[in-house]
């Protein structure tokens, strides 16, 4: 009788092991999708129009938290509830990740240069507040390749965007390809209530809030963070197969990069 219960426990033992073992699993799943959905979330940058603020292969931390959380912080956009709870309103010059318009399981990212009420106009290349000019300062020529492979080479500007809400002002930096065409001479455009304007630093490399039957005016309610930091950045130049270029790929000039 001895010798048969010391066999009967290791069976025993190695059943609770295995509970744990999956009870660790669940939890830790638990925590993980409860940071991505209320602290923040990766996103990388696929294109072009942020440059040269965020350039292609970056990945981002996303801040949920920033603007409260509506159906779009949650995944497959649940629909739990209507509105934003815990709500805080954006500011100009942030840059945030939204819900694209016209296809909400999209998700884009731009820059806030307009909210509620703010007339908007973009005349000769040169952005417009409030029928007021805003200040940029030229710092010469830039060049860059964008996700096509194509030769991007224009003046590089960093802009004075106006505070909101008392802030500060917020300099950044866009890339100018041209003053021609339609998103270079604008008419004004009057932001809603409820909704915002976004435009890409890439300022005539970016389908945005200027184009209203593709993106327009985005609905706040679209928001789903702002984006702080770069983690780290690959530059996707050979084919993901060829992994002996991989260690020279990585640019770790752009590690925990600050996003303005």
């Amino acid at each position: 009788m001895w010798g048969k219960k010391q066999l009967d426990n290791p069976p025993e033992k190695k059943q609770e092991t295995l509970g744990e073992t999956i009870r660790w699993f669940l939890m830790m799943l638990f925590v993980v999708l409860a940071v991505r959905t209320f602290i923040f979330e990766p996103f990388n940058i696929p294109s072009g129009s942020m440059i040269p603020t965020l350039q292609i292969g970056d990945f981002v931390y996303v801040s949920k938290f920033s603007y409260g959380y509506s159906r779009y912080s949650f995944p497959y956009s649940l629909d739990l509830f209507d509105g934003r709870i815990l709500e805080s309103d954006p500011h100009r010059g942030d840059v945030a990740v939204f819900r694209y318009t016209r296809d909400t399981s999209t998700a884009y990212i731009k820059r806030i240069v307009g909210l509620p009420g703010d007339r908007i106009q973009v005349t000769g290349g040169q952005l417009y507040v409030n029928g007021v000019e805003v200040p940029r300062r030229d710092l010469g020529h830039y060049e860059v390749r964008d996700e096509r492979n194509e030769l991007l080479s224009g003046e590089l500007y960093n802009e004075s965007l106006p505070g909101s809400d008392g802030r500060a002002t917020v300099n950044h930096d866009i890339l100018k390809l041209t003053d021609d065409g339609f998103a270079n001479n604008t008419p004004e455009y009057v932001v809603p209530q409820g909704y915002f304007f976004a435009m890409g630093d890439d300022r005539d490399d970016s389908s945005d809030s200027r184009f209203q039957k593709d993106l327009g005016f985005v609905p706040i309610q679209n928001l789903v963070g702002r984006a702080q930091v770069v983690l780290f950045s690959l530059d996707f130049r050979h084919p993901a197969w060829q992994f002996w270029y991989w260690p020279v790929e990585i640019r770790f000039n752009r590690f925990l990069h600050s996003v303005t």
